[in-house]
């Protein structure tokens, strides 16, 4: 009886949240508020035809490349007619696949680095978070010992003058040094044996909380020369990015800033966008570093307005900052009722093919698409852009009219997979939705058929919307999460309730997966939600036995709509901390919640987390256990549980699976075959990115940064913590 009860108060301690729509809104970090998306690009030359329609595409320097701010009723900047944008439901316009029918030249380079690195942000371009490193194995992890630990002093909790930090970074090993960005927007370069500082460089930006609620931070980007000038400064250089859209190039030998890039050392992206007063950007995810490309999204907030600057992604010279070519996301003629479906997560890259792989977010506002009926073709996407152009190579749609916030959140995963004694050069994306799509990223083409499937449709109550008549369903892998029934509620949590959670579920509509909003009763039960599925520290793998690693959330909420005048009668002015998001512009201010009882505990059946193993030879299940322990402090809580998970595995050529991303701020490894912990241990906070894995001076090494974020409570953290075998 004691044990049960230490459950139940161990439940209602962890789930219970001053903040209902932290678990969502930390998923969700798309794009800049605007309400009049006044964002331009510099001076004009030829635009480049995007490939699909609406015109959208790769332009070099084009003044529209993000949208204008509105022109008066019926006029363009220059005083002519604009005539509006046709209206084409959704229903009968699901978006095709745009596929790649022409064979890459390809250049020779191997997906997989024949030498041990770890040089961005997932460790390789490719993004698979492997280190060919076997060191440290499955018999002697065991013996797994913190060697050095450093404290960086760049942390708040939200309680003084300075914003909560949330600090989701994974440490960046080159040049032999481990660098380190923090939520406080300083790099820190340390001796990777000892922890030692070799330098520091402080941007000195502000610490306001300008585009996010919270002082964010996903690390540094690093870029070398292939032919370097002896004597030179900058002929290796580290970046950072910060809340008010600034790049920092710093050399990686000295600290010292690289004056020749952007402005004295420092590129403000904001500089192409005319209202940065208004409606800013910011650089959250460090760039992709390829060649003699930084390629970079923005961040911002999309939670509170319908209209947004749309989500360009521009490609840089690392040395200067000059201007490449941008991508737009959005279709030129909508430009001004909509905004985002950006990239604010990381990418990955195919050298030898030429291509970079783009993880695109949903459309603003992210609830309501009644002001963008017509097709956004690369919203909620993976698109294949060409390095050197910009261009799309092909792209594939994963939720066609998105009123879900189902952002593709995390890079899609490069693997070389043999599928029915075929080999098949693939892309793996994780979703939110749990499911695991898998292409030939050469072509876009399936590996496995995706199908097209009904979905239900609305109630009628909401003015305005539209809805997508199917949606694609991968038939390999199966979802990594059971969607194809109501969540079943958690009897304990109703015991304790009162009834509560199933007096909750029966006000909630649900018909299956894709229910969409409405204003009726308490609104929709939304599984999976924004929060669940895949998040930001994506599939790894291990290309030796073809096996993918995942971790995966399973978390329940409600979605309710609410009409302008009554949500702003309801909405008592505390806004986000009571889980009401206004969509400023749209006709509707919306809520969203986390599947509650009264005491805090969730009302929907555990594991809340799990750890999953693939067989990417035939897209099958090898194993899966619940991952984590859902309360640090206070009372006792099983494992097998599991706790929501934010952050990613790294897997080694030693058989091991490294982890953060739970509740409990463990530290763990799993044995690649089994699933079996083979070793853990306690760290500050919650680690909510991948592990870094390296090797220096013949030693191997696994270094987790300790940052916490408002997603994993109950704290946050500046510990950066290193372990290795005893000498």
């Amino acid at each position: 009886m004691k044990t049960f009860t230490r459950i139940l108060l161990s439940s209602a301690l962890c789930f219970s949240m001053t903040n209902t729509l932290a678990l969502a809104q930390e998923n969700s970090e798309a794009d800049a508020p605007a309400s009049t998306a006044d964002v331009t690009l510099p001076e004009a030359q030829a635009e480049t035809p995007g490939t699909a329609e609406g015109g959208n595409g790769a332009r070099p320097t084009d003044t529209d490349g993000m949208a204008q701010g509105p022109a008066p009723d019926g006029e363009d900047e220059t005083g002519g007619y604009v005539a509006p944008a046709p209206v084409q439901d959704v229903d009968d316009s699901i978006v095709a696949p745009i596929l790649n029918t022409t064979p890459r030249q390809r250049k020779g380079i191997p997906l997989v680095p024949q030498q041990a690195t770890w040089n961005s942000f997932h460790g390789q371009l490719n993004a698979q978070k492997y280190a060919p490193l076997d060191q440290i194995n499955k018999d002697n992890v065991s013996e797994l010992e913190k060697v050095w630990e450093v404290h960086t002093g760049d942390v708040s909790d939200g309680s003084g003058d300075t914003p909560a930090t949330v600090w989701s970074a994974t440490p960046v090993f080159a040049n032999d040094t481990l660098y380190i960005g923090t939520p406080f927007y300083r790099i820190l370069a340390l001796d990777p044996a000892t922890g030692e500082q070799k330098w520091v460089f402080d941007t000195k930006s502000r610490l306001e909380a300008l585009t996010q609620p919270a002082l964010k931070n996903r690390g540094v980007a690093y870029w070398e020369a292939d032919n370097p000038v002896a004597g030179e400064p900058c002929q290796k250089i580290v970046y950072i990015g910060t809340m008010d859209a600034r790049l920092f190039a710093v050399d990686a030998d000295s600290g010292e800033a690289c004056e020749a890039f952007g402005d004295n050392g420092a590129l403000d992206v904001n500089q192409w966008n005319t209202r940065p007063d208004r409606f800013p950007l910011s650089l959250l995810q460090p760039p992709t570093v390829t060649g003699n490309h930084l390629i970079m999204g923005w961040a911002g907030s999309d939670w509170e307005y319908s209209e947004a600057p749309p989500g360009a992604v521009f490609s840089v010279d690392p040395q200067t900052g000059d201007l490449q070519w941008a991508f737009d996301t959005i279709p030129e003629n909508i430009r001004r009722q909509t905004g985002t479906a950006n990239v604010w997560t990381a990418m990955s890259v195919d050298e030898d093919l030429g291509l970079v792989y783009l993880p695109i977010a949903s459309p603003s506002p992210n609830y309501w698409g009644g002001n963008r009926k017509q097709q956004i073709p690369y919203a909620t996407s993976t698109t294949a852009l060409d390095l050197e152009t910009g261009e799309v190579v092909w792209s594939r749609q994963w939720v066609h009219h998105d009123i879900w916030d189902y952002d593709i959140n995390s890079a899609p995963t490069l693997m070389d997979i043999t599928v029915d004694g075929k080999d098949i050069p693939a892309l793996v994306q994780g979703t939110k939705m749990g499911f695991l799509f898998v292409v030939n990223r050469e072509t876009g083409e399936d590996v496995w058929p995706i199908e097209e499937r009904p979905v239900p449709q609305g109630d009628g109550t909401i003015d305005g919307e539209v809805y997508a008549a199917t949606q694609p369903f991968p038939t390999k892998p199966a979802p990594l999460l059971d969607q194809s029934k109501k969540p079943e509620i958690w009897k304990i949590a109703d015991i304790v309730g009162g009834g509560s959670c199933s007096a909750l579920f029966d006000k909630l509509s649900y018909e299956g997966m894709y229910t969409p909003p409405t204003t009726k009763g308490e609104g929709v039960l939304t599984y999976p939600d924004s929060a669940g599925g895949v998040q930001w520290g994506g599939v790894a793998f291990d290309p030796e036995s073809q096996t993918a690693i995942v971790n995966t959330s399973h978390i329940v909420q409600y979605i309710k709509l609410f009409a302008r005048e009554d949500y702003d009668k309801i909405n008592d002015g505390s806004g986000n901390e009571n889980g009401f998001y206004p969509q400023e512009g749209a006709p509707y201010g919306m809520s969203l919640m986390n599947a509650m009882n009264w005491l805090g505990m969730p009302c929907w059946k555990p594991p809340f987390g799990e750890l999953v193993a693939l067989d990417m030879h035939t897209g099958d299940v090898k194993w899966r256990r619940p991952i984590g322990e859902s309360q640090r402090y206070g009372f006792f809580m099983p494992e097998s549980m599991g706790s929501p998970t934010i952050g990613g595995p790294a897997v080694t050529k030693g058989g091991l699976v490294f982890i953060g991303a739970t509740m409990d701020a463990k530290a763990r490894a799993y044995d690649l075959s089994t699933g079996e912990v083979l070793w853990s241990d306690q760290l500050e906070a919650p680690v909510v990115a991948n592990p870094a894995v390296y090797e220096y001076q013949g030693k191997q090494y696994v270094a987790f940064i300790s940052g916490g974020n408002s997603i994993l409570k109950p704290t946050v953290g500046d510990q950066i913590a290193v372990y290795a075998l005893p000498n």
